[in-house]
């Protein structure tokens, strides 16, 4: 697709998205925005995860249809603008149609442990003779090599231990906790656009391609480099200190009126103490000599917190951070997945984005998660919905391959191509009601479609 004002800066790049779950898979669709043609793969026997299990998300209208492979909504959020193929690698012809499709593709990635593509005689040192100038991602837990760690399966949810975030995460007094779900995994989502982009321009400029080795656990420990330096320069481990600061006070995250509902604010010197103080209607407490210093303010932090929250506690958490930017004050309300749906800031940046279904998916319009940046010259927007599961099979073997008819046909016979997956099952669903009762779902507006503006 050519935008009004010129090319997507990727158009004209294939890419061959043999991943899975979240990662490399997410990077893939934001790819695909950019308007590189991203062939997602999968086999037969193994569909993506996303598609079934607890990844998968929820069902759109909570009804699995007659393919609910293809209604999950994690799955359709990660994979837009996407083609998909199915084979089956461990197949020698499924093998083969892999090295077919490395050949005319710009970018490979993958995920699998180390082992795997070796043993197919698919790691960077086969693909180049397939392909001189091919850019090969490998997103693996520890990265390839002789590491100690290097052959071991990983997954975000156990990473963000053994790269040092769990330690600093939690409250003080506590243990170590997780910073959110899968966390690592998007991390690693940017750093292989970074580094995609990085080897794109390389190849530009020298015509060569090359091998990016990726290790998530890497990916982690580069977002935690202000305490590795602490500890190298002042044999200092870090610590938990929940919504503290080290140096900024008051900060924290304070109830506001209604239910659950909170507020967060981070007081950075004494200028904008005292504006706190005024907004707040507590001039006074500016000279209070608990907390005329940052010292002082540090000292007394849990005082602080009781006058804070018994102001936040009344208030519209939106006008409370209205109030408080005003006076230069950093202020936000915590917003559920529900209210960024509705958020009129979002709204105002377009960062929420609709992408429309054939009407064979019975899927209708949704809307998904945008970018967090925009381009002047290259307006980007989702280029389609997800595609459903081995659709574009013929499109890429029969027109991109020239695969004969009779070869097809016995690809199809010998399912080493489907259009439906082999295993796998759905989540449960489970009805609205209930699943509000059991915390599975945190809200749900039965007039959302409405609400949102979309169509059928």
């Amino acid at each position: 697709m050519t935008t009004a004002k010129g090319k997507l800066p990727l158009e004209g790049i294939r890419v061959l998205d043999s991943t899975y779950v979240f990662a490399l898979p997410y990077a893939g669709g934001l790819l695909a925005d950019m308007g590189a043609e991203v062939i997602k793969v999968e086999g037969p026997g193994r569909p993506d995860v996303t598609r079934t299990g607890g990844y998968s998300g929820v069902f759109a209208e909570n009804d699995l249809g007659e393919d609910w492979w293809n209604r999950p909504s994690t799955y359709n959020l990660i994979h837009r603008g996407k083609q998909s193929i199915t084979l089956d690698m461990t197949d020698e012809r499924g093998r083969d149609l892999f090295r077919e499709l490395v050949s005319v593709s710009d970018v490979v990635m993958e995920n699998f442990t180390p082992r795997v593509m070796r043993s197919w005689g698919l790691d960077y040192p086969n693909m180049r003779k397939l392909r001189p100038d091919v850019i090969l991602v490998s997103n693996t837990g520890y990265g390839h090599g002789d590491g100690p760690y290097s052959g071991y399966p990983a997954q975000a949810t156990t990473q963000e231990a053994t790269h040092g975030h769990c330690w600093v995460t939690g409250y003080g007094g506590g243990g170590p906790a997780k910073a959110g779900a899968s966390f690592v995994d998007f991390l690693s989502t940017w750093t292989a656009l970074f580094a995609i982009g990085a080897a794109l321009r390389y190849r530009a400029r020298t015509g060569l391609g090359q091998w990016v080795d990726m290790g998530m656990y890497q990916s982690g420990v580069m977002f935690l480099s202000e305490y590795i330096l602490d500890a190298i320069a002042n044999g200092r481990e870090g610590g938990r200190i929940g919504n503290r600061h080290p140096w900024r006070a008051p900060q924290g995250c304070y109830p506001a009126a209604g239910q659950d509902n909170w507020i967060t604010l981070s007081v950075g010197d004494d200028a904008q103490w005292r504006a706190l103080c005024r907004v707040m209607g507590q001039p006074q407490l500016a000279s209070d000599e608990r907390f005329r210093s940052l010292l002082g303010r540090r000292e007394n932090h849990d005082a602080l917190d009781e006058i804070i929250a018994a102001w936040t506690a009344t208030r519209d958490r939106y006008d409370t951070m209205h109030a408080l930017q005003a006076e230069g004050i950093p202020s936000g309300p915590v917003l559920t997945g529900r209210d960024v749906h509705y958020d009129p800031h979002y709204r105002s940046r377009n960062f929420l984005e609709r992408a429309k279904y054939s009407p064979e998916r019975k899927l209708g319009e949704r809307m998904f998660l945008g970018r967090p940046y925009k381009f002047s010259k290259s307006p980007l927007h989702i280029q389609g919905p997800s595609p459903a599961f081995g659709e574009h099979n013929g499109l890429a073997l029969k027109e991109l391959l020239g695969v004969p008819d009779e070869q097809y046909r016995q690809l199809v016979e010998d399912v080493i191509i489907t259009t439906v997956p082999t295993t796998g099952e759905p989540s449960p669903v489970v009805p609205q009601p209930e699943a509000l009762e059991r915390g599975i779902i945190a809200a749900w507006d039965p007039d959302y479609r409405e609400r949102l503006g979309l169509g059928d």
